[in-house]
């Protein structure tokens, strides 16, 4: 990749960012500075590419290969921007080759209760972002100019929404909405017009529309979850740990929905979302005994559930349960295969 962007992600006049972050050892090859530079940034790159891609693992290949791209292109940094905007615009290019290819497939059988659609349910390679390592991405000591991941950028609807638009207005959506770019950097990364910048992010803010839910707007900035919330959760892991479809049934709003993304699943309203589960927990093909362990996941509550079968002796990992609450109710449940759960940190038993 050749040149930079000139201004674009935590920008620094062109001194400072000479001075500050030692541009000609990077040229000349020193790898202790790249590989300080790199880790110091590593993290937030990985968010946009998780962003760009709607998958955690993808994410992890991609900001791998944009470093590596980096440091075999060290010699086009010249430092007219910050180190930090020159990795975003290596990695967004990474990240819209990876979806040129032929792996990536739209195409989506999907199975939903009362004739709903979802976007949730519409991208079945969506994964879960760990909270922990969100909070690694946010800004640093000394560096007033990073970005703070909001919940609303990682939210999992959202992500899903960005999904269904096309890479090169999704890349522009991302770099001008998300990172802030100005319209002549972003289209100076994406060799675009600024006339063509303007015009995809027009399109794609219509199409994200489109398929954001109606109640987006009442979500809320992120923070800690309110005691209310806290008082929820408790009653839910209660509850799945008992099997008890009463105390579930009183925490679901009558609209809630549970979508399942690795199986294109949408069970829409709680009824049919109590039908689901109660094979699972009740009745003589119940699957055992449940153990639920709190996380946190795109700035919202995660539960992971676990179940010890009859003649077991240890409890394995079934699924992981993002969870949205509303006005003291469960409004809605994403549920992700037991394959996520080491970037959490968590066991696959127990």
């Amino acid at each position: 990749m050749n040149g930079e962007s000139g201004a674009g992600v935590g920008t620094r006049p062109q001194g400072a960012a000479q001075a500050g972050e030692g541009v000609e050892a990077i040229r000349a090859g020193d790898q202790v500075a790249f590989a300080e530079l790199a880790e110091r940034y590593r993290h937030e790159v990985q968010v946009h590419c998780y962003r760009m891609l709607g998958s955690y693992v993808e994410a992890e290949d991609m900001v791998q290969e944009a470093l590596l791209k980096a440091w075999r292109g060290r010699e086009t940094f010249e430092g007219r921007s910050t180190f930090r905007a020159w990795l975003y615009r290596i990695a967004t290019n990474v990240c819209l080759d990876a979806l040129s290819g032929p792996a990536r497939s739209r195409e989506v059988v999907v199975t939903m209760e009362g004739g709903e659609r979802s976007a949730l349910a519409e991208v079945p390679w969506l994964q879960p972002y760990p909270d922990r390592l969100l909070d690694l991405a946010g800004p640093g000591d000394g560096e007033p100019d990073a970005l703070v991941v909001s919940r609303e950028t990682v939210e999992l609807a959202y992500l899903a929404a960005i999904q269904h638009l096309p890479p090169r207005q999704r890349a522009v959506l991302i770099l001008r909405d998300v990172a802030g770019w100005p319209a002549e950097e972003t289209a100076g990364a994406l060799e675009m017009s600024v006339a063509a910048v303007k015009s995809a992010l027009q399109r794609a803010r219509a199409t994200l529309r489109l398929h954001l839910p109606e109640r987006r707007s009442q979500w809320g900035p992120a923070s800690e979850p309110s005691e209310e919330e806290r008082a929820v959760l408790r009653r839910y892991l209660r509850a799945s740990e008992e099997g008890d479809l009463v105390s579930l049934a009183a925490l679901l709003r009558e609209d809630a929905r549970q979508a399942m993304p690795p199986a294109a699943l949408l069970y829409a309203g709680r009824e049919a979302i109590l039908d689901m589960w109660r094979p699972v927990v009740e009745g003589a093909q119940a699957w055992g005994e449940w153990r639920s362990i709190l996380t946190f996941a795109n700035r919202r509550p995660a539960v992971a559930n676990y179940v010890r079968r009859g003649g077991e002796t240890a409890f394995t990992a079934v699924n992981l349960d993002v969870v949205r609450i509303e006005d003291g109710l469960i409004a809605e449940i994403t549920t992700f295969a037991p394959e996520v759960l080491p970037a959490f940190g968590l066991p696959d038993t127990i």
